[in-house]
């Protein structure tokens, strides 16, 4: 008997789309299921939880495909510590991520943050020494088709959160468009602006994201429960007040 994605611990957004929050730090990661091919949106906290939850999305993708891409959204480790578990996955970045990640200071920013924020020290070291750079980096738009009619829109709307903030917008059929946001939106608390964020850039890059899924689409943030454009563009006035810019 085939499992629904709720019963493999997944929230079903729409056909072929997918998203589990992740423990501890609540991240969200997504899934988007093609005819033989398959996106896996961001990949954990570590080597570990990367692996676990590749083999959590073969479990739903099952004999169809396997993992075959992955799109990072911003380089924070929550987000990234878990793409070296993906190998032979082509891996999708915003232009100019691949620094933070390779680097031997973007790679010590990112141990030394795992570690502030609870990571064990050894995790965040191999985690660390084995980011890989992106196998393509997107300045603009980027379209991948999954086949099966499925289609996604890789998009470069940032700076804002970070400099380097990439979205994943899921055209609907018959259902609303999905958009994961990565932590240009966040739900389950105020967004985090880090050194490494852009303020003065922040309001405008929302106002992308808004121009790129429309009212009437299903938001999904980097952390939280999925959101409306209502809640995108109130999180974005605050923002805007907050840094003091229009």
């Amino acid at each position: 008997m085939k499992l629904t994605w709720e019963e493999l611990g997944w929230e079903e957004l729409a056909p072929r789309v997918g998203r589990r929050r992740l423990p501890v730090w609540d991240c969200t990661t997504g899934l988007v299921v093609g005819e033989g091919a398959a996106l896996m949106i961001d990949a954990g906290s570590s080597r570990a939880e990367g692996a676990r939850l590749r083999a959590a999305a073969q479990r739903i993708l099952g004999t169809r495909c396997r993992v075959t891409h992955l799109a990072l959204t911003h380089p924070h480790f929550d987000h990234v510590f878990g793409a070296s578990a993906f190998a032979e996955v082509e891996v999708f970045g915003a232009v100019g991520v691949d620094a933070a990640l390779t680097s031997a200071s973007g790679r010590e920013e990112l141990r030394a943050d795992a570690v502030r924020n609870g990571l064990d020290p050894d995790e965040a070291a191999e985690a660390a020494r084995l980011l890989a750079r992106p196998d393509y980096s997107v300045s603009g738009e980027w379209t991948l088709d999954l086949g099966g009619g499925v289609q996604v829109l890789l998009a470069n709307v940032g700076p804002g959160h970070t400099r380097h903030d990439l979205v994943v917008l899921v055209p609907g059929v018959d259902c609303p468009e999905i958009v994961f946001c990565g932590d240009l939106v966040e739900e389950s608390g105020e967004p985090q602006a880090g050194p490494d964020a852009v303020p003065a850039r922040w309001p405008a890059a929302l106002d992308r994201l808004l121009d790129l899924g429309g009212e009437d689409a299903v938001y999904v943030p980097g952390h939280g429960d999925a959101v409306n454009a209502a809640f995108v563009r109130a999180q974005r006035d605050a923002l805007a007040t907050r840094f003091g810019v229009s």
